[in-house]
């Protein structure tokens, strides 16, 4: 008899996360739209006859890392000229020729995590994410927050990004830590559906540990999400990638 609502349950969640996946992929691929532009016009501006940048890895997904191909009849310095350019493009990684010989990688990262730190801090500094009173259910008005704050670190796309829940002194200590890391989880799907890739997301809790600085344990203002933009991902050849007789 209670078969019936379990799986009216299971099929709303397959929804959910069905219609999530779909809104992070078609984000993604709106990104990915405005790199090919970008990357186009540097190639064009670049001498790049006939060339072309493929923002999609293997397997179809989208990808910052594009792979070039065409102007087989260019000389080696413009080749390595176009691939400089398209890698200077803002948000644009790695870039690599599909023959293989040539990889171009800007000089310092296409995106500036301690410009993204300051964006999301600035955007906290005045207002919170809240969440239901003990639970990691998120208000409604967090949403628009929540818009900006994955605006703010969208440039930081490559960076891991450490999402950490916080709470008060109230409640025992292993209750706070499991509420903290649920709200911190919470987040992190948020920003997933909002088209920040989940594997540069790291979600943590740290219960009342780490109070603000200057507030007493139990003052509900500890009661925060912080974020941290805590490494960028090396970019690193592979033999496919390393160059090689044509």
């Amino acid at each position: 008899m209670s078969i019936r609502p379990s799986l009216a349950i299971l099929a709303g969640a397959v929804v959910v996360a069905a219609g999530g996946y779909a809104y992070g992929a078609s984000t993604a691929g709106g990104f990915v739209a405005g790199l090919e532009d970008d990357a186009a016009q540097a190639i064009a501006e670049a001498g790049g006859s006939g060339v072309s940048a493929r923002f999609a890895n293997r397997n179809g997904s989208p990808t910052r890392h594009p792979l070039l191909s065409g102007g087989e009849k260019l000389d080696e310095q413009t080749r390595a000229r176009v691939a400089e350019a398209v890698s200077s493009v803002a948000g644009v990684g790695g870039v690599v020729w599909s023959d293989g010989t040539v990889r171009a990688e800007s000089d310092a990262p296409s995106f500036e995590p301690l410009h993204c730190q300051e964006d999301v801090d600035g955007l906290l500094r005045s207002r919170s994410i809240r969440f239901e009173e003990a639970s990691s259910a998120l208000l409604p008005a967090s949403g628009v927050l929540l818009d900006e704050v994955a605006d703010a670190l969208r440039p930081c796309l490559g960076a891991i990004i450490s999402i950490t829940g916080h709470t008060d002194k109230s409640g025992t200590e292993p209750g706070n830590l499991a509420l903290s890391m649920e709200r911190a989880r919470a987040v992190r799907e948020a920003l997933v559906r909002r088209g920040i890739p989940r594997d540069g997301l790291r979600a943590r809790g740290v219960g009342s540990s780490e109070p603000v600085e200057g507030l007493a344990p139990g003052d509900p203002a500890n009661r925060r999400i912080e974020f941290a933009v805590i490494r960028t991902e090396p970019l690193r050849p592979t033999p496919v990638d390393t160059p090689g007789a044509r």
